[in-house]
This record gives C-alpha cells, sequence and structure tokens, in this order.
C-alpha cells in the first residue's frame, strides 16, 4: 500500500503519474495475486490481473453489469492486450537459435566482474603455490552452488559451473586439493561430517569455505526471519577456525548478511546470486587468473538492530511501515552517522589504487549544463586491475530534507600495474534535482555543491565545490501562512 492504497488499484500510480505524466502507452499486468479488487484495479488502470481467478471474473461481471464499471473501460484494458500481442507477433524472429556456449561464456565473464572482495588479509588471496599448496574445499554449496534466488524467476542453466569441479580444474599440478561437505543437511548438525571437515582443513595449508543462506528464504513470496546466514554454515566455519587460521569464506546470499564469524576468516569473497558461471569466476579470482573488482551495491551492517527495520519488522496485524523516507540504504547509514560492517560502494582488489588531482569543467553551472570531472587515478600495485570509480555529491541547505551524499556517477577504469590514467566523469546539473511535494515537481536546489570523488561512499579523498546557479523556487503562500514565512519569503507571496 501507498498512503494507504492498494498500489495494485491506485488510479493516482496506474494512470496519472505512469500514463499522464510519464507519457506510458502499454500494458499494465499485475504481480501473481496482486489484486485485491478487480473492479476497482481496472478502473484504476491495470489491464491485466494474473493469474485470473473465478473470484475475480464473477466480481468484475457483477460490476459491469450493475453499471459500476464502463464497458470503455474494458474495452481499453482489451485493446492494450491486442496491442501487445500484435507487437510481440510482428518482433518474432523464428531463425533466432542461440548460442548456449557464448552465453555461457558471458555468464562466467559477468560472474567475475561482479563478485566483491571484502577481505583479504595478510593478502591470503590470491592463492599461491609457494605458500598454500595444500588447499581444502569445504562446504555444501561448492558441490551444490546457490545460484538464484527462488520463485517464478528461477530457471535450469542449460550448463552449471559447480565451484568444486572448478578448483580441481584450475588447480593443476601446483596444488593438492582435497574435498569434505562439512553440513550436507541444511537444517541438521551431522557431527561426523563436521569432524571430517576439520580433519580435512587441518591437514590443508588453507581452506575455502562455501556458505550461504537459506535456500527459499531469499526468493519471492518470502521474507528472511533474520540476517545470518545457515546455522550449520556458520558453525562450519566456527569448527574449522580452531584446527585451521588461514580460512576463505565463499558467500551466496541474495541482500547483506550479518558475520559475527567474520573475525575467523582472514578473506571473504561475496558472490551474492552470481549466476551459472558463478563456479568458474570464483576458482579464477582465487587463483589469480582474474583480479576481483565488484563493489557492494548493499550496506553491510554490523547487526539486525542497526538497520532502519529493526524497530518495525514484522509489524503488527500482518503490516509493515516503510517510513525511511529518502534515507534509504547507505543514505541511513549517512544519517544516522552509523560506521557499518562494509559500507555501499566498498570493494577490495588483489592492486591498490590512488587517486589524486580532481578539476571540474567550471566552477558554475546552471540546471541545462553538465559538469566534467576529472582526476587522476593510478594503480599502485603490481598487478593489473579495474576500479569502479563512484562520484557523490553534498546539497546545499535548503527547505527540503536531502540525504547526506548520493551517488551520481560511476564508471570501471582498467588499468595495468603502475598506469596512470585521467577519468573523467560527467554529471549533468539536473540529475541533482529532488521532488517537491509542495510543488509537484522536481527542483534543483541553487547554491554550492560539494563534489566527492573515491572507492566507495565512506572513501572520498577528491573533494571540489561547485556552484548551481538555478532559480529559487517558493511554494506560493497562503492566506494562512505566517508573516515569519512572509517575510522569509517575500517572493512567495
Amino acid at each position: 500500500r501507498l498512503n494507504g492504497v492498494q498500489t495494485s488499484q491506485d488510479p493516482f500510480l496506474l494512470t496519472q503519474v505512469l500514463r499522464d505524466e510519464w507519457g506510458y502507452e502499454g500494458l499494465v499486468m499485475s504481480d501473481w495475486y496482486g489484486i485485491k479488487d478487480r473492479p476497482a484495479s481496472l478502473m484504476a488502470g491495470n489491464d491485466l490481473a494474473m493469474p485470473e481467478t473465478r473470484r475475480d471474473k464473477q466480481t468484475l461481471l457483477a460490476a459491469i453489469e450493475a453499471g459500476e464499471v464502463p464497458m470503455a473501460m474494458v474495452d481499453r484494458a482489451c485493446l492494450r492486450m491486442l496491442e501487445l500481442l500484435d507487437k510481440v507477433q510482428r518482433h518474432r524472429r523464428p531463425q533466432t537459435r542461440a548460442d548456449f556456449t557464448a552465453h555461457h561464456a558471458l555468464a562466467q565473464r559477468l560472474a567475475g566482474e561482479s563478485i566483491v572482495l571484502l577481505k583479504n588479509e595478510d593478502n591470503l588471496l590470491p592463492l599461491r603455490p609457494e605458500k598454500t599448496p595444500r588447499v581444502a574445499v569445504l562446504g555444501k554449496p561448492a558441490q551444490e552452488p546457490v545460484i538464484q534466488g527462488s520463485g517464478c524467476a528461477t530457471t535450469v542453466p542449460y550448463l552449471l559451473d559447480r565451484p568444486l569441479d572448478e578448483i580441481f580444474d584450475l588447480a593443476g599440478d601446483d596444488f593438492s586439493v582435497s574435498w569434505a561437505v562439512g553440513a550436507p543437511d541444511d537444517l541438521r548438525w551431522d557431527e561426523q561430517a563436521l569432524a571430517q571437515a576439520c580433519r580435512v582443513a587441518e591437514e590443508a595449508d588453507v581452506a575455502v569455505i562455501f556458505v550461504s543462506t537459506a535456500v527459499g528464504e531469499d526468493g519471492e513470496n518470502g521474507d528472511r526471519q533474520d540476517l545470518h546466514i545457515l546455522p550449520v554454515h556458520e558453525r562450519l566455519i566456527r569448527e574449522v577456525a580452531t584446527v585451521q587460521p588461514n580460512i576463505v569464506v565463499v558467500l551466496a546470499n541474495s541482500d547483506a548478511v550479518v558475520m559475527p564469524w567474520l573475525g575467523e576468516c582472514k578473506a571473504l569473497l561475496e558472490t551474492f546470486f552470481a549466476g551459472q558461471g558463478m563456479g568458474r569466476a570464483v576458482a579464477e579470482i582465487l587463483f589469480g587468473q582474474r583480479n576481483p573488482c565488484g563493489k557492494l551495491t548493499v550496506t553491510v551492517p554490523n547487526s539486525l538492530e542497526e538497520t532502519p527495520a529493526w524497530l518495525h519488522y514484522p509489524g503488527e496485524n500482518l503490516r509493515h511501515h516503510y517510513g525511511e523516507g529518502l534515507f534509504v540504504g547507505y543514505r541511513y547509514y549517512d544519517k544516522r552517522r552509523m560506521t557499518p560492517q562494509f559500507p555501499f560502494g566498498f570493494g577490495l582488489s588483489y592492486t591498490r589504487f590512488a587517486y589524486d588531482n580532481i578539476v571540474l569543467s567550471a566552477r558554475r553551472a546552471g540546471a541545462g549544463e553538465t559538469l566534467t570531472v576529472s582526476f587522476d587515478l593510478t594503480n599502485c600495485g603490481e598487478y593489473a586491475g579495474k576500479e569502479i570509480v563512484q562520484l557523490y555529491v553534498s546539497a546545499p541547505k535548503g527547505e527540503l530534507i536531502r540525504e547526506v551524499q548520493s551517488l551520481k556517477a560511476f564508471s570501471k577504469v582498467a588499468l595495468a600495474a603502475g598506469e596512470t590514467r585521467r577519468v573523467s566523469l560527467q554529471l549533468p546539473i539536473g540529475e541533482l534535482a529532488c521532488y517537491h511535494p509542495g510543488l509537484g515537481d522536481w527542483v534543483v536546489t541553487p547554491g554550492i555543491w560539494q563534489v566527492r570523488v573515491g572507492a566507495s561512499s565512506r572513501d572520498l579523498p577528491l573533494i571540489a565545490e561547485i556552484e548551481v546557479d538555478c532559480p529559487q523556487r517558493y511554494v506560493p503562500l497562503r492566506d494562512d501562512n505566517s508573516l515569519q514565512q512572509l517575510i522569509q519569503q517575500p517572493e512567495a507571496f
């Protein structure tokens, strides 16, 4: 619900905003069983209910016969369905043949470009035969990888890389690889399997432990009950840590998790749901054939209590209030001045990058202009690597409540070891706009804006300022406004 109105039958959203303001002319279809009142949803602009139930049909037919839903509304919805069918038919390409092998290679590359290295104490990664020739691979997800969520979007991949197979393949003659499942059952302890995993880990030079959240809870039509990985996986990490100091954790999950076990591992790879090519990508990163370059698209909290939902979830009477407003994600942690476990935009590499010499293309700009922000980026390490540079802005103080900073541009830059490159990011001034509810429009706040560039939302070493020259817009004053408001904003009267 938005402001108390079911979104699937809200004319403000489906007609006024979507069609009148945004100019959308296509079909509107509900989510599965997302409609509570079929006649109201049709009147609001929801053309197709999925799935159409017998009750929906009977209710809609009764409303039509009673004159509550004009036939013109039914005809409009039918016309949009026919237009969609016609468009699909006209764009059919019957001769197209998918190249699944090429698609799988693409899936491997995308996974490799997206996996995030969150921790690498003592430069444990990449694994090197002179330091860690004996590798223990542990955890059920190494053999049965968790690559996607659950629900109607679940697919069966044509090819699937199993991390364990790919590790054996890339290890070659330089490494000796051993394997133990550790926790064969996601829901129950297996003391014998756990003891075997500890024995295998103790005899190795490094243990690579694959863990995940509960399969099925991270998907459609479900909410996680906590932010932990599977308890059997948490215990596997802790038990192995008693016999093996060199632990690499490979994590598969849909969203942020709490990590009370973080101190037990020296390295941590966050894969999220990386798809069918994840196994090969992880193996390449472990053995240094690929340098990780992913960055977090979420904030990882230290605990559930640090999240904005803590005070309200799960709500009352099956209702949960989303009241963060602007302050979702990293904006919440910035506003609260909290230090999370890992900030938004964070991600390590096997090399190091340095930022220097920021220059703006102008000191002053208007709403229709674009600012160019340039700076030097240097690869200071011994490996070639890629860095995702990020640009954030902070607004001057105004009448609207604003976030501390907001991400406005980013780019992935590939550099050879020792290379320096001049990098430029584009910042259209119009993208500084914020929605003003009083004006019912997007407005750019005039004044001095701060521009920050760096490696994450909490690592922004380069700072510059730009004066944004835009007319100040005011909400028209009414008879019931105070004298003080009139004095402060005489232009608005």
